[in-house]
């Protein structure tokens, strides 16, 4: 017999975030959050997110135990600016038994049927900056902080439920080495020449600050095309501010301007905090703070979390000028991975972007597409 109960109260919202930490328990792939953050994160009073979407948490029970969680996520701007009539779900986790995911994808069918939307789609978050897709392939890789990891089953539940593919991501890696520095600072200082274009690095976070703004201008003007695409607002910009900027190394940040000293083109990557996070295991004290800052200051691996290219100087070589700085930057690190977060697999754009690097497909995820009964 299976309960479903909505998750309301502080009490459940937590045993809500708390229960991947059961399913993934004995699994060396998945990287749990940190505890703290995930429940600020769902919270209406700190997360901004929450001014343009609304959010329900479900929990599925077998008797007392938790055996399955839910978002169903409306975006409303998606809705009625964008018009698109899309139900969206997320956070979604399960034990094997397909009852269960019935039941709790269900309930978020209820929900957009209510709101007379047209279709569901998930595993997504609220917005282009959450986690996306559930993986299909790629289970014996290392997961990250910035992706959801899954076991196997999830796809064939999905599908069993009458749910189709609607969009495919690739999750790639290469090795530093692969890399030519030599090649990329001579085509570097070409762009910068023919284009009047030159680069920022950074080495406190503070002068950083003044440009994320303008950061995510570029952002909009450079992804706007993608079907995911949903605007970030002012206020979600602040908390990004907040949340990942002050712990992300500044120097692995990187900007470049042109003669009017406009921001043209950007890249953030982050050090692999994998390790670290499995390790702290949800908490932060005593322990898991000192190890998420050892991961910031020694990491071999980094994540490129985020490259955008303003619509104007696409197709110039302006991420040859990115490349270039990494290059010092990764060598004085002695980075020895780099890894992709998820791309669209017919993004053909940054597809060409990482062609030079011989990259290898580790991880396929997909998100899910079922019109609502």
């Amino acid at each position: 017999m299976i309960t479903l109960k909505e998750a309301k109260t502080k009490r459940d919202i937590k045993r809500f975030v708390l229960f991947p930490f059961s399913l993934y328990r004995k699994n060396k792939y998945w990287v749990p959050p940190i505890i703290k953050d995930e429940i600020a994160n769902f919270d209406i009073k700190k997360n901004p997110v929450f001014k343009n979407a609304d959010a329900r948490f479900f929990l599925a029970y077998k008797g007392k135990k938790v055996v399955g969680r839910v978002v169903a996520i409306i975006n409303w701007y998606e809705v009625n600016k964008q018009q698109i009539k899309k139900m969206r779900f997320g956070w979604f986790d399960i034990i094997d038994d397909i009852e269960v995911s019935k039941v709790l994808l269900d309930k978020v069918n209820e929900i957009g049927k209510a709101n007379n939307l047209e279709y569901i789609e998930g595993p997504v978050g609220f917005n282009n900056l959450d986690k996306t897709g559930v993986l299909i392939d790629g289970f014996e890789q290392m997961g990250t902080m910035i992706t959801w990891y899954n076991h196997p089953y999830y796809k064939d539940h999905l599908e069993q439920l009458g749910y189709v593919k609607e969009k495919e991501y690739l999750e790639n890696k290469f090795k530093f080495k692969n890399v030519d520095a030599v090649y990329y600072n001579r085509m570097s200082n070409i762009v910068k020449r023919r284009y009047k274009l030159t680069a920022l690095d950074f080495k406190k976070t503070k002068d950083i600050m003044p440009y994320v703004d303008e950061m995510f201008e570029v952002f909009s003007a450079s992804y706007s095309k993608l079907s995911t695409y949903v605007p970030v607002s002012e206020d979600q910009i602040d908390y990004f501010k907040r949340k990942y900027i002050s712990f992300i190394n500044p120097e692995y940040i990187k900007f470049v301007m042109d003669e009017n000293k406009k921001l043209v083109a950007f890249a953030i990557v982050m050090p692999s905090f994998s390790r670290a996070l499995q390790r702290a295991r949800g908490k932060l004290f005593p322990l898991g703070i000192l190890r998420l800052l050892k991961a910031k200051k020694m990491a071999k691996d980094v994540t490129f979390y985020l490259i955008g290219v303003h619509p104007d100087y696409q197709n110039k070589g302006v991420t040859a000028i990115i490349f270039d700085q990494y290059t010092t930057t990764f060598s004085k690190k002695r980075i020895i991975n780099c890894i992709r977060t998820p791309e669209l697999e017919d993004n053909e754009s940054i597809k060409k972007i990482w062609d030079d690097f011989n990259p290898v497909t580790h991880k396929r995820r997909r998100t899910y597409r079922k019109n609502i009964q």
